[in-house]
């Protein structure tokens, strides 16, 4: 997936796009690392069980000028994308996942608009 300005997963309620005031020590300050080429990346585990480590892994990379990025949610592995949205029965991990996202908006790393 290339890095894009604006996100839309399938199936979610929001279109993420890169916030214009992100700065690099706002990405490290909320747990992002700085890959070898550059990029910010953060990785977490969305688990419906806290601690059980069975779930969906979210990865969130923005390029290292801060003007793109791309977000996939795949399954434990890495190597398959999955589609949290799709079911109810993963209305926890949405959740979750919204927490994220909205926690990142409210540090104006990204902005949301309902689509």
């Amino acid at each position: 997936m290339a890095f894009q300005t604006s996100v839309s997963l399938k199936n979610c309620l929001y279109t993420y796009t890169i916030g214009n005031k992100v700065k690099k020590f706002t990405l490290r300050d909320n747990t992002f690392s700085q890959t070898k080429v550059g990029n910010f990346e953060l990785t977490r585990l969305l688990e419906a069980i806290p601690n059980s480590g069975n779930g969906f892994l979210l990865k969130i990379i923005i390029n290292s000028d801060m003007t793109a990025f791309k977000i996939n949610i795949t399954d434990k592995s890495g190597l398959r994308l999955v589609d949290i949205f799709k079911s109810e029965d993963n209305h926890i991990i949405q959740e979750k996942f919204y927490f994220l996202m909205d926690s990142l908006v409210e540090r104006e790393i990204f902005s949301k608009k309902e689509q």
